[in-house]
């Protein structure tokens, strides 16, 4: 089953089957590879294997047996050419920004993000040279050609922002790339590949935290970076990046163009997997496998939920402000309509109470919902950004990011909508 193409079969078929063919033992669940070292048949085959003329398994760190099989199934799951699983998802859009990057160079980030990638690119990032500026979400025309320049190496934005849920028009962006020769990189965690499928329009790179949806329990935490069918054409004697077209003296001076592979993955797995190695265990591999199994279902039932709960709170009279494309007259519903599968909208919403003092109040009250610092659990959960995940942001970063102090983010969970939406309206009204 998993050496047949991708194309035969529908994506949920593939949540369940891609990357496994059954092992000595035949066993059905992906079995637990926890180990670290791998015995080589003799010394040539070790030496083939370290220098890359043999691709094959040598230390857990670069590739373990159950991580890979994770890694081939998000990959089929995205209409991918390869995938490479992190420790988390932090860790993923770390390694793709300077798989593409180094010092002297920049990126170009949406001003709607979640407020962790956007301390990472504004101030880790400046520690290793590397220059970020933001273009605007909703007037990309403007603002992204504008932020380009020779040096500009990747253009990152989310297919729908955390907390402000926008929806990225993900062909306007990618045009623009195109035009530049530009990497394009979108995090798709809160859509996932079973609501949006950003190759589809172009993108070059998707990025998860595979620790939200698609583990689906909040028990375990991973990231992945998956890259598109062709990506080695814009990249190849592509002057933005020499890193792939230049001798790597690590490699005895290999040349990552010159491979018949994916140059992007392969490259991460070599040279940051290898040398920093934010890896992902065997047993988090394992017990996300079991969440991506289910995923397509739950992530239509976090939506149909959301979408209830977003109709109650927009015509509550104490609710200022509801974002939510799934309502008709929310900003991003046209996009919603032309970029989603069936229109869905995930689990994710934000509103705004009347007051900071009466969102404090409805996130405190609340017996459902859990505080938490999280996303894509099977459990509803609330969190204040302003105080908490984007606590970081200055007063202006926060306007600029679309949060105000009276945003309250919801994860809409798998329970009875008729209990959540209940467990709200006592909240805001008490």
């Amino acid at each position: 089953m998993a050496n047949l193409p991708h194309t035969h079969f529908a994506q949920e078929t593939l949540a369940l089957h891609a990357g496994y063919t059954y092992d000595s033992q035949r066993t059905i669940s992906v079995p637990i590879y926890q180990n670290t070292a791998y015995s080589f048949e003799n010394l040539q085959q070790a030496a083939a294997r370290f220098s890359l003329q043999e691709l094959g398994n040598i230390y857990t760190r670069l590739t373990n047996p159950t991580t890979d099989v994770l890694a081939a199934r998000l990959a089929a799951v995205e209409g991918g050419a390869f995938g490479v699983v992190t420790s988390s998802g932090s860790a993923a859009i770390f390694y793709a920004i300077v798989n593409c990057a180094q010092a002297g160079d920049n990126i170009v980030f949406a001003n709607k993000i979640y407020g962790g990638t956007q301390t990472l690119f504004v101030h880790t990032l400046k520690r290793f040279g590397i220059q970020a500026r933001t273009f605007d979400i909703d007037d990309i025309e403007n603002s992204l050609p504008q932020a380009i320049d020779s040096n500009t190496k990747a253009i990152f934005f989310e297919s729908i922002s955390n907390p402000q849920i926008s929806i990225a028009d993900t062909l306007a962006i990618t045009k623009i790339a195109k035009e530049h020769k530009v990497i394009t990189i979108c995090d798709n965690t809160v859509a996932t590949a079973f609501l949006h499928k950003p190759f589809d329009f172009g993108v070059d790179i998707s990025v998860y935290s595979i620790s939200k949806y698609v583990n689906g329990q909040g028990s375990a935490l991973g990231g992945a970076v998956i890259e598109r069918n062709g990506l080695n054409d814009l990249i190849k004697d592509n002057p933005r990046y020499p890193a792939f077209n230049t001798p790597d003296e690590s490699y005895h001076g290999l040349v990552y163009a010159s491979l018949p592979l994916p140059i992007f993955c392969i490259r991460l797995i070599t040279e940051w997997l290898r040398n920093i190695g934010a890896t992902l265990s065997p047993q988090n591999a394992w017990v996300i496998l079991q969440g991506l199994e289910t995923l397509e279902l739950r992530i239509q039932k976090h939506s149909q939920n959301a979408q209830k709960i977003a109709e109650f709170l927009s015509q509550h009279p104490k609710i200022k402000n509801v974002e939510y494309p799934g309502l008709r007259e929310n900003p991003y519903h046209h996009l919603l309509t032309k970029y989603y599968r069936d229109s869905l909208s995930s689990g994710l919403l934000s509103f705004e109470a009347q007051s900071f003092e009466e969102a404090q109040k409805i996130c405190n009250t609340l017996e459902l919902f859990a505080i938490a610092a999280n996303i894509g659990d099977s459990k509803s959960l609330i969190i204040h950004p302003a105080s908490t995940t984007h606590s970081q942001l200055s007063h202006e970063e926060l306007r600029a990011a679309g949060i105000t102090p009276e945003t309250i983010r919801l994860s809409v969970g798998l329970e009875s909508v008729e209990d959540l939406i209940a467990d709200l309206k006592r909240a805001i009204e008490g």
